[in-house]
């Protein structure tokens, strides 16, 4: 069972809902779960409804079950100064280097250290311990960066530890990468039933696999119920009297007005019936665990992300 769950898509496809989602469903049953988020957006916050997350680890929910989910944004500058403090015992000479301006020039300028600080951080958290020996939490689920960004900000601690050869930080940057490479870890992809998201879910995963990162599942969001397919849009669009007919003696005014518009609509959706085939042909073949969670109606809100939970439980994603 992966302790890491890192969860990507496009942008748009709600990534970190599910990853939100996600973290209930793992914490269920008595579990404690560390959502991670590390696009400082406070996107979880929102879900959540909660006030803006400080860089400390917080409770914000309690699953089925009393397990508890604790969530952090994870700030670079911040975990620098803790970096800094670990390894070169620095502590107010740090704090000094970051009024002098050097703490933002490292996170900001210094090729892919903000990416090394971020997902450090993260699995610190997976494999810290309490007293007793035990993990502090069961799962860590990390909001991450879109698909295409995904790759390099998880392989990006290899290319730290190919500059420096020895020394704390290629010691902190291999141990990194020993837990991204692990089974301890899953990277999983959000999609929607569209041509861009799928394309981008395949692009990918065939770069996690070339970089030797563990691929997850893919969780196709949002999906619609399917209606009617194009069989029986045609067979309907043959029967224009027919339908006006059942319109009238269904009570409905105007009925032989609305037959055009309704078989419009209808041959619409049965397009989108087509084109979602056609993209979980494409998905089958990326040869991954693939599963689907509804489209809310009512959005998604804190109960919405207890019902999308309830349904990663139901799927077995995650656990």
């Amino acid at each position: 069972m992966s302790r890491l769950q890192v969860v990507s898509g496009k942008g748009g496809t709600g990534k970190t809902t599910v990853a939100a989602a996600l973290a209930l469903a793992l914490a269920t049953e008595g579990k404690r779960t560390l959502l991670v988020e590390v696009e400082g957006r406070q996107g979880i916050a929102q879900l959540f409804e909660t006030e803006s997350l400080p860089y400390e680890e917080r409770k914000i929910a309690v699953a089925p079950g009393g397990g508890e989910v604790y969530a952090l944004a994870i700030d670079a500058e911040r975990a620098l100064l803790d970096y800094l403090q670990m390894f070169y015992k620095l502590g107010s000479a740090g704090r000094a280097l970051k009024k002098l301006g050097a703490i933002d020039f490292a996170t900001t300028i210094a090729p892919g250290v903000r990416d090394v600080l971020l997902t450090g951080k993260a699995c610190e958290a997976v494999r810290r311990r309490e007293k007793q020996g035990g993990y502090v939490y069961d799962h860590v689920v990390m909001d991450a960066p879109p698909t295409g960004r995904i790759t390099r900000f998880l392989n990006v601690n290899d290319e730290v530890a190919g500059l420096a050869k020895i020394g704390p930080i290629h010691n902190q940057a291999q141990a990194v990468m020993r837990v991204l490479k692990s089974p301890e870890t899953a990277v999983h992809m959000v999609t929607l039933l569209e041509e861009m998201p799928v394309q981008e879910t395949a692009d990918g995963i065939a770069e996690l696999r070339s970089a030797d990162l563990p691929v997850g599942r893919i969780i196709v969001n949002m999906v619609r119920p399917h209606v009617l397919d194009e069989d029986a849009v045609r067979a309907a669009a043959g029967d224009r009297e027919e339908i006006a007919k059942a319109l009238t003696a269904a009570g409905v005014s105007g009925s032989g007005q609305l037959v055009t518009p309704l078989l419009d609509e209808a041959a619409e959706h049965a397009r989108r019936v087509e084109l979602e085939r056609e993209q979980r042909e494409v998905l089958a073949k990326q040869q991954v665990p693939t599963h689907e969670l509804p489209f809310l109606s009512e959005g998604a809100d804190l109960a919405g992300l207890y019902r999308l939970a309830k349904e990663l439980r139901k799927l077995g994603v995650g656990v």
